[in-house]
């Protein structure tokens, strides 16, 4: 079953959200489509996501992610800016992948998650294991993200982030329609970079109604509600993103979330010059 390519433009006052990396000046190469392997573990994971938006040879990059030794994995993600723009790269590479590869395990979504789909120094992990054991830092899935989840697994342990940053739901791509576009993230700018995505999803997926007294917001809002805390933090961050006016207090309904297979669904807009 062939996938079918598409690019999504984000909201046009939001078009600062870096895109994968640019495809090489002549793609028609032996170099442009095996291109050189880096050893460093954030290089490596956004080097797996370029090749995979652009059709380029992905079982060196595969290979080095998996024999990595770990105590250079630890020593290349000290930082959370590390971690997170590793980890998400990683996460929606690993993701198109497997569908690619067979696009009908996407229709057990249940195994899906929970199967692992790549392997990074050694440990076979899962989506799940990416999103909610490190990413999430192991927050459960079930508990609308308000418990952890004992015992936790040492691998996922180590290489944790310190803190739940709930933007990482705005970049994380499982093959949805209802998921955001796919960009690359860099360390040095991923906070700027996990605002403007946040900006763009939300833009586009908030409604709010002052005369009702509503706002239908995305559905991840309910689902991980303990990654925000309660409803004034969630009130708080629409606020944040210009989604509420200060002083609005709204009951929230939540829209329902689009599971149709979308997948290769890559922003495709580069930030401004001086952005």
């Amino acid at each position: 079953m062939p996938l079918s390519r598409t690019t999504r433009r984000l909201p046009s006052s939001r078009r600062r959200l870096l895109a994968v990396a640019p495809r090489p000046a002549n793609p028609h190469t032996d170099a442009a489509r095996s291109p050189s392997v880096t050893a460093a573990p954030v290089a490596l994971a956004e080097q797996l996501l370029r090749a995979v938006r652009y059709d380029e040879a992905t079982a060196a990059t595969v290979e080095a992610l998996a024999t990595l030794d770990e105590t250079a994995l630890t020593t290349g993600l000290e930082t959370d800016e590390q971690r997170c723009a590793f980890w998400i790269n990683l996460y929606n590479a690993a993701t198109q992948l497997a569908l690619a590869a067979d696009p009908t395990r996407y229709e057990s979504r249940r195994t899906f998650f929970s199967t692992p789909v790549c392997t990074v120094a050694g440990r076979a992990l899962s989506l799940d294991d990416i999103e909610h054991g490190i990413l999430r830092r192991g927050y459960s899935k079930l508990t609308l993200g308000y418990l952890r989840l004992p015992p936790r697994n040492g691998f996922l342990n180590r290489h944790e982030l310190t803190a739940r940053d709930p933007r990482i739901h705005f970049a994380l791509n499982c093959g949805a329609e209802s998921c955001p576009p796919v960009a690359a993230y860099t360390p040095a700018a991923i906070d700027r970079q996990l605002d403007w995505a946040t900006e763009g999803y939300l833009e586009t997926t908030v409604d709010y109604d002052p005369a009702a007294g509503t706002a239908l917001v995305p559905r991840v809002f309910l689902w991980f509600r303990g990654d925000w805390g309660r409803k004034p933090d969630i009130l708080a961050f629409l606020r944040r993103y210009d989604q509420l006016p200060p002083a609005a207090t709204p009951r929230l309904s939540y829209r329902e979330w689009d599971w149709s297979l979308a997948p290769e669904k890559f922003a495709d807009e580069n930030p401004p010059p001086g952005q």
